[in-house]
């Protein structure tokens, strides 16, 4: 099974998983190689073996929830539900708060792994770093500035 491999759009992968019928070897194996960050982690050998061993026996919705578990440590499953044929996931950083207030990652399959799994991707998405820098940029055009010194008067003397 190829655990490691050159990392593709997550938007290519989540195509992929909508698509499919049920998990494979080389499913799981390409949503690990290309979504997961810490997998072939040093301090979390207990659980990347329990992923291996659970992908090894085809265990794949505890494979997908163990991912969830190994990935995304602040995210949790706020819901799954079968309804009409499909399986709806929700994952959530805040499962405490109101749905309403949450704003969950939902996904929805026919095969109950694969919408756990879309749904982990989708975090996984969401949650990556971006390259912006922490403080945005604001280009200075010193021309303008003189028709901001313009006062007004803000009383209200009504």
């Amino acid at each position: 099974m190829r655990l490691l491999k050159a990392r593709r759009s997550p938007v290519e992968l989540s195509s992929r998983l909508r698509t499919a019928h049920a998990v494979t070897a080389e499913l799981m194996s390409d949503v690990i190689g290309e979504a997961c960050r810490r997998f072939p982690s040093m301090g979390q050998t207990a659980k990347t073996a329990r992923i291996a061993r659970l992908t090894a026996a085809e265990a794949w919705t505890d494979a997908a929830l163990a991912l969830i578990d190994l990935e995304l440590p602040l995210w949790q499953v706020r819901r799954i539900a079968y309804d009409e044929g499909e399986w709806y996931c929700a994952l959530s950083r805040e499962r405490e708060l109101p749905e309403w207030l949450d704003r969950s990652i939902e996904s929805r399959h026919a095969d109950l792994a694969l919408a756990i799994l879309g749904a982990f991707v989708e975090a996984q998405r969401v949650a990556a770093p971006s390259s912006r820098p922490s403080v945005p940029i604001v280009a200075r055009d010193v021309r303008d500035v003189s028709r901001f010194d313009v006062p007004f008067c803000c009383d209200n003397f009504a």
